[in-house]
This record gives structure tokens, C-alpha cells and sequence, in this order.
């Protein structure tokens, strides 16, 4: 479903009983004297633009930023740094408009303007939902929310209220997200908060329509397109609620009445340059479309719809998107694509996925409701920073790979001590366990992303096929923290399975998968980490290896992988292949050559290698780990 989650984050911000045509307020500009009274005729030009062309209204506000910077006004420069980053969020500028809000923060802690501050909590809130940011979006909206309060801001509470129910229903939790939205109404209502209603009834449909209460939800809607129209709030809303009322069509099968909304709001974004209006419209055009079994006319509105997503790097429906397009090509019969896409959903799924983000949303509401300290926010705003460091520290090694190898050891071995620690909790612990091997993995990926982009960049063949070499590294020890989150148990990692993904990742980075066949001949086996991280380490470098010397000019090739464990708990791991056996561990390189015997002696082991129809290489540990 396309929701555009309208722009909760604009509400209240313009002017009332506002007329004027641009040229006459131009005109009034033009010829004042008064710089202050300038930047007020600036204001409403913005306001004015607003509803009828975001591009225009950026222009004033930029015009507006540029004067309060020239007379050095403190109190109008972050108003007007706020209006600018407003403007780029609408246009789905979304690291340019962060920029103008924290200036814009910045700006009004300096002269403790607390409404200014709240409201670009809310808009800062809205970019991060639009980057699926969410748990640091809940921050944000409980951080205003707690600023409103302070000042008794009905207005702003309701606001804040309505954000926060939105918050909650991306993460699914729908009768907190409810609850939240129908607080929302009770205080708009009971304040006579005209100018807030449309956007709580609007929340309440989005959460409606969430909950399979479709019929309610088209109810809220069409209640909602009524005050908008009402109070002549502009096309940039009526194209809002105009598409999520399709969606609503949709879902109860009125696909025609759907389909003709979609075009309504498609119309109305146009017309106003509202790219997401256009975006969201495009896409649902598509989807409708496609629910109606008109394949070949919804595939265009699809790649279209998935295009300007990852020029925007918007995320909030992409998975879903990619997921259609795979569709459609399988009704078509294209079945490469369809696999294409299939594999960038599950990619940008994975990627974007936390596994305690809910535990954390949790934790972040409930300090909220039972504390309302400032202590609460502190805290979060210390684990971002964390967060940040960490993933800093993990780019800056990339330059020191064999540093990162060490290090990486050292903190597996302790992180494994945690983890039996932890084991004896609750699911909470467990969770957030989860959540620390789904972090590693994510940040190891960044490295090895790092390592082919900067691989793009170099000509020498030798020098990339090392940075190919140690991107591969790098991934071999990301699977076992994937397969660790992924798995039911945090501190063992099934070997088998683990190989297979290793192997095929390493002939895929080779382009080998066609010519190349593994052959996994062993049984399940489970193995502590401590160990997994070496044996996976030493296996990418046997099969990369074998790879680029066993089997010249293309040929084809058998690899056996066997690991098995013996009495007294020892374990046996033999790779060998039917290639020209002369001896890949020698003839390799002297780096992976060395990695190979520090791992084999950190583990305890010792290697050995034969040469007979092929290279045959046999380590035994003497270790009583093995599950």
C-alpha cells in the first residue's frame, strides 16, 4: 500500500485568511524600506506558495534565508532555516533538508524559542520516517512531544499525538497506534483545533487501513477530503487524502473508483509540483493495475514508481515496489527480471530490517509515559552517538584489513562470554543480542561495499583482485553474524549450511558459479563462533585459491568441503578438487598463505597437502568446542 503519510510535519504553519496574489505582495516588497517588515511579506509569500507550488515557495524561502543571514537576525534566521528544509523534505531533498532543520535547531535553542524547537523535531522526525529511520524518528516525535508539554501547547500536543500514532503504526503496533490517534481527536476536538482536525481524521484512516478496517478507514477518509475542501487547504492535501481514499477503494475491491482517485491525485501533484504525490500515484496506478490483471500497462508505472524511489533514496514503500515489479515480470514470463527483483526486495529488506527495532520502540514509549525525564531523551541521543562511533571505527579499518581480522577475533571471543552470560535472561536480552550480530553484519557489509566501490576505481589487475580478495574476507565473517541473528541460537552457527552460503558467494564474486560445482559431503554440524570465524576464513581462502589457480583458461571443476567431528571432540575439515594439483596454498597469495597458518595454529591445528589428482588439504583441530 502507497500511503504518502501525509505531511504531518506542515500542519499549522500558514497564513490565515491569506489572499494575495504573489505580484501584489512583490510589488509591497519591492518598494519597503524595513528589513523586518520584509522578512514578514517574505513569510507570507512562502505560505501562500506552499499550497500551490512547492518550487515557488522554496525560492521565497531561500529569498527569506538570504536577508535574515545578511542583518544577522536571530530570531528569523531559523524560521527561515526551518521553511527551507520544509520545502526540500517536500521535494524529497531529504540530506539537504536535515541540514536546514538542525541549523534551524540550532538557531532557536540559542534564543530558547521552545515552539520553534518542537516543530523541527517534528519535521527532522518525518525526513527519518522517510528514510525508515523510524526508531530515531519516535525519538524525535517524543522529544516534541515532551517540549509541547512543556509550554502547554494544545495545538502542538495534538500534533504531537497524531506523529507519534503514525510512529507506531509503521512498526505494526496498531491498537497502541490507535489509542494514540484517538487521543488525538479527543484533544482536537475538545479544543475546538480546527486547523488540526484534518490531520488527526487523516491519521486515524491511515491507522484504520492498517488494521483491515477498510470500510472505516474510507470513512475517516472521505470525512477527511471534506474539512480539506472546507477549509480550502490546497491541492498538496486534497492529492494526500485523495490517494490514500484509493487506497481504501482498493482494498475493497472498488478498483475502478481507486484507479480514477489515483489519477485525481496524480493530476493534482503535477499540477502543484508535489513529487510525491506523482510518486505515490504513479505507483499505485501501477499496483491497481496490476491487481486487475492488466500486466503490460502497470509495469511501466512500476519501474517508473521504483526509478525515482532510488533517486530520492526514498525507502518507505520500496521493498514493496520491488516486490510488484517482480510480479508483474513473472506474469509476463520474464523470469529473469522477475528473480532480479525479487533479490533487490530481500536485499533492501534485509538491510533496513532490525529485529529489536520494535523492543526498542517499546522501550523508548514506555520511559516516555512512566518517566518524562530528560534523562530519557539523553540516553537515546547517547546510543545514536554510540552507533555512529561504531560504524566510523568499522569504515576506518577498512584501510588496515589484518587489523580488522585481529580485532574482529578479539571481540568475537568476548562478545561469546556475553553471550553465555546473556543466554540466562529474557527474551529481551535476547533480542537486543540479535540485534548486535544484525549490526556487525550491517557495518561489515558497509566495509565490503567500501571495498568494491574503491575496486571500481583501480585499473591494475593485481590490485583489485586483492581488493576483491579481501571484500570476500570481509563477507565470509558478515554470513556468520547473519546466520547468528537469523538463527535460534546466538552462540553456534550450523556449518553446512554456512559453507553453502560462503561458497556461493565466493563463485558468484568469481563469476565460477557456472563452472564450478561444491559439494558439501557432511552432516549438520553446529560450531561455536569462535571457531566458525576461522574455519569460514580459512575455506574462503582454500576456495579462492582453487578458483584462480586450480582449474586455468575456464575449466571446469569439482570442490568437496568436509568438515566432521572426531572422538575427543577433535575436528576434521578437508577441501579438495579435481583441478591441476600444484598446490593452490603455495602458488597463492603470500597474505592468504599467512592467514592460513595463523588461523590453523590459533585453533590449535595442523595441515597438511596432498598432491594426487587434484589438491587435497586436510587440517585436524584439537579443540572441544564442536556443539
Amino acid at each position: 500500500m502507497k500511503h504518502l503519510f501525509f505531511l504531518l510535519l506542515f500542519s499549522s504553519l500558514f497564513a490565515s485568511g491569506q489572499n494575495t496574489p504573489y505580484d501584489s505582495l512583490e510589488h509591497v516588497l519591492a518598494s519597503e524600506k524595513t528589513d523586518t517588515t520584509k522578512l514578514k511579506l517574505i513569510q507570507q509569500l512562502v505560505d501562500i506558495a506552499f499550497k500551490n507550488d512547492m518550487k515557488k515557495a522554496l525560492e521565497f524561502a531561500d529569498m527569506g534565508g538570504q536577508l535574515a543571514d545578511k542583518i544577522k537576525d536571530k530570531n528569523w534566521q531559523p524560521k527561515f532555516y526551518e521553511m527551507q528544509g520544509r520545502m526540500h523534505a517536500n521535494l524529497l531533498h531529504l540530506d539537504t533538508a536535515l541540514y536546514f532543520f538542525n541549523k534551524a535547531m540550532d538557531g532557536y535553542v540559542a534564543v530558547k524559542n521552545t515552539k520553534g524547537q518542537a516543530t523541527t523535531a517534528f519535521k527532522m522526525a518525518w525526513v527519518y520516517k522517510k528514510k525508515g529511520e523510524n526508531e530515531k524518528a519516535l525519538e524525535k516525535d517524543l522529544a516534541a512531544l515532551k517540549l509541547v508539554e512543556s509550554i502547554n501547547d494544545k495545538q502542538g500536543i495534538c500534533d504531537a499525538l497524531t506523529r507519534v500514532s503514525t510512529d507506531l503504526t509503521l512498526q505494526e503496533r496498531l491498537k497502541e497506534a490507535e489509542d494514540y490517534a484517538q487521543k488525538a481527536i479527543a484533544v482536537a476536538e475538545q479544543n475546538q483545533l480546527d486547523g488540526e482536525k484534518f490531520y488527526v481524521y487523516f491519521n486515524a484512516g491511515n491507522v484504520a487501513i492498517a488494521s483491515a478496517k477498510f470500510q472505516q478507514a474510507l470513512d475517516y477518509y472521505n470525512q477527511t477530503l471534506a474539512i480539506a475542501k472546507k477549509q480550502n487547504l490546497g491541492p498538496f492535501n486534497e492529492a494526500d487524502i485523495t490517494n490514500s481514499r484509493g487506497n481504501a477503494l482498493k482494498k475493497l475491491g472498488r478498483y475502478a473508483e481507486a484507479l480514477q482517485d489515483y489519477k485525481t491525485c496524480n493530476a493534482l501533484g503535477k499540477q502543484s509540483n508535489y513529487p510525491m504525490a506523482v510518486s505515490a500515484s504513479i505507483a499505485n496506478i501501477g499496483e491497481v493495475n496490476l491487481l486487475m490483471g492488466n500486466y503490460k500497462e502497470a509495469l511501466p508505472y512500476q519501474l517508473e514508481t521504483v526509478r525515482m524511489q532510488e533517486a530520492d533514496s526514498d525507502m518507505t514503500n520500496l521493498v514493496e515496489n520491488y516486490d510488484h515489479v517482480s510480479k508483474i515480470y513473472e506474469k509476463l514470463g520474464d523470469y529473469k527480471n522477475a528473480l532480479l527483483y525479487k533479490q533487490k526486495a530481500y536485499s533492501l529488506h534485509d538491510s533496513i530490517a532490525s529485529i529489536a527495532s520494535d523492543a526498542a520502540m517499546s522501550k523508548l514509549l514506555t520511559q516516555y509515559e512512566t518517566k518524562k525525564k530528560e534523562a530519557t531523551i539523553t540516553a537515546q541521543q547517547s546510543q545514536i552517538s554510540q552507533q555512529k562511533k561504531i560504524q566510523w571505527l568499522t569504515i576506518g579499518t577498512t584501510a588496515l584489513f589484518a587489523v580488522l581480522l585481529l580485532f574482529s577475533f578479539i571481540s568475537y571471543r568476548n562478545r561469546s562470554k556475553s553471550n553465555r552470560l546473556l543466554a540466562a535472561k529474557n527474551n529481551e536480552n535476547e533480542l537486543l543480542l540479535k540485534e548486535i550480530h544484525h549490526r556487525v553484519k550491517n557495518n561489515l557489509e558497509v566495509v565490503s561495499s567500501l571495498l568494491a566501490l574503491q575496486s571500481a576505481q583501480i585499473d591494475d589487475p593485481n590490485t583489485k583482485e586483492a581488493m576483491l580478495e579481501g571484500q570476500n574476507r570481509v563477507h565470509s565473517i558478515g554470513i556468520v553474524h547473519q546466520k547468528l541473528y537469523q538463527g535460534t541460537s546466538l552462540g553456534a552457527i550450523e556449518m553446512k549450511d554456512y559453507f553453502l552460503n560462503l561458497s556461493e558467494s565466493i563463485l558468484d564474486s568469481f563469476g565460477a558459479d557456472k563452472r564450478v560445482k561444491i559439494e558439501l559431503a557432511m552432516e549438520k554440524l553446529d560450531i561455536d563462533i569462535d571457531t566458525a570465524v576461522p574455519l569460514g576464513l580459512i575455506v574462503n581462502e582454500l576456495l579462492t585459491n582453487t578458483i584462480k589457480y586450480a582449474f586455468p583458461q575456464g575449466q571446469n571443476g569439482n570442490v568437496k568441503i568436509k568438515l566432521e567431528k572426531q572422538l575427543g571432540g577433535n575436528l576434521r575439515l578437508e577441501v579438495s578438487d579435481n583441478g591441476v594439483g600444484k598446490g593452490e596454498i603455495i602458488q597463492g597469495s603470500g597474505f592468504g598463505g599467512q592467514l592460513i597458518t595463523l588461523l590453523t595454529k590459533q585453533l590449535g591445528g595442523k595441515m597438511t597437502e596432498e598432491i594426487n589428482n587434484g589438491t587435497h588439504t586436510y587440517f585436524d583441530f584439537k579443540i572441544n568446542k564442536a556443539a
